[in-house]
């Protein structure tokens, strides 16, 4: 029985930079059809969808980001998950308070589905983005934006 420990934090090592940039280059090549030879020499063709994951994964690796896997439907105790919003736990518990990500309780503690904590992510950073381009257009409206062309 293969067991996992998830979520899996992979830190990219500088002696591994090399390799995993060559790997990178391959991954790139459109239309290549990827196999993965095992130690007795078996071939297996990778699916399209691990492909793709793989890619991206390869990807982040290459441009020095830490890579997090983690299903779905996994739940998170409050620490994973401000580890994961990059905030602190108070933080994160206040947010828990207000009700802004939903949270089921497990005897006295808290657990937030990954799922859950993904969405709030995506719509935080959605709505960061829409208060920087208008912090943006405003600075340019009152022509405190200088064009140095």
């Amino acid at each position: 029985m293969l067991k996992q420990k998830l979520p899996l934090k992979s830190v990219t090592q500088p002696q591994e930079a090399d390799l995993i940039a060559k790997l990178e280059q391959i991954l790139s090549l459109e239309d290549s059809q990827a196999k993965l030879v095992g130690s007795n020499g078996e071939e297996v063709l990778i699916p399209e969808s691990v492909y793709s994951v793989l890619r991206q994964v390869v990807h982040a690796m290459a441009s020095g980001k830490t890579i997090t896997l983690a299903p779905h439907n996994r739940e998170l105790t409050t620490q994973q998950a401000a580890d994961i919003l990059n905030v602190s736990r108070p933080f994160l518990i206040k947010l828990l308070e207000e009700e802004q990500i939903p949270y089921i309780k497990v005897g006295k503690h808290r657990r937030i589905r990954y799922q859950d904590l993904m969405t709030y992510k995506e719509v935080r950073d959605k709505k960061r983005s829409q208060l920087l381009e208008q912090l943006v257009q405003m600075t340019e409206d009152a022509g405190l934006y200088e064009d140095n062309e």
